[in-house]
């Protein structure tokens, strides 16, 4: 039998994948880890597999982003700009993509993931309280990360989640939680900007794409309800895992494994 012209366990494997990708997502960042390869391994040609992805992500995302709006987790002076440059550096890093060998980058990974780990180790939690800090200086460090790391997932984009909630928790000081709301906020826009790309270039499967999304919906919302209550006991957890993989692809990826 089939589903949408490909057989139902290929499409069952891409829901379930997306739904596993959305959950850790919504915690601690870095779906794309999982989801990009499962739609790889279900046999979509890889455009398609990241267009898709991008439509079943930001339709989940969403699901995440308003029940942290709704726990009052997001700062909205903060967040506001950040949507608006997280746009534009998505625009750019597709833009920069077209012209950069992309293993530069991943190479680059390599050096800056262990130290990022090493710092996530060191510190005992993510903070559960805003630290003291003079605004203008928390603004631009949370504007400037959403428009360099909107670009990098405009160019390469695992583990987006994850770099900016490691930025806005111990660089901006803030709150996992509103941490956590404003990443999404970011992401979000971040994802739109490249949607909006691949369906202008025919590169989105709609159906399964928005069958997936019901999937990723699920997989958001019971991330978040979780992150939202155990805060940064399972949050710390989950980003260092996140790290473990996204070096895992990135050498596998450099290698030609994947």
């Amino acid at each position: 039998m089939e589903l949408f012209g490909y057989p139902i366990w290929v499409v069952a494997m891409v829901c379930v994948g997306v739904f596993c990708a959305s959950f850790m997502d919504a915690i601690g960042g870095g779906g794309g880890i999982i989801s990009v390869p499962t739609y790889l391994l279900a046999g979509f040609p890889v455009h398609f597999a990241l267009g898709t992805n991008k439509l079943s992500s930001c339709i989940g995302t969403v699901a995440s982003t308003v029940r942290y709006i709704k726990n009052g987790c997001v700062d909205w002076l903060l967040g506001i700009p950040s949507i608006l440059l997280a746009l534009f550096g998505a625009h750019l890093g597709t833009r920069l993509q077209l012209i950069v060998e992309e293993k530069y980058l991943k190479l680059l990974l390599l050096f800056v993931l262990p130290v990022i780990a090493v710092i996530l180790l060191k510190k005992k939690s993510l903070p559960e309280e805003r630290e003291p800090m003079q605004e203008w200086r928390r603004r631009g460090i949370v504007w400037s990360s959403a428009l360099i790391i909107g670009a990098y997932d405009g160019f390469y984009g695992p583990g987006t989640g994850t770099f900016l909630l490691l930025l806005f928790c111990y660089l901006a000081k803030l709150d996992v939680r509103t941490a956590s709301g404003n990443v999404k906020l970011v992401n979000l826009s971040s994802n739109i900007g490249a949607l909006a790309t691949s369906l202008a270039a025919g590169k989105v499967l709609v159906p399964v794409g928005l069958l997936a999304a019901l999937f990723s919906i699920a997989g958001q919302y019971i991330g978040a309800g979780l992150a939202l209550k155990n805060g940064s006991k399972i949050v710390r957890p989950v980003i260092l895992i996140v790290l473990l993989l996204l070096a895992g692809k990135v050498i596998l990826e450099l290698f030609g494994i994947m």
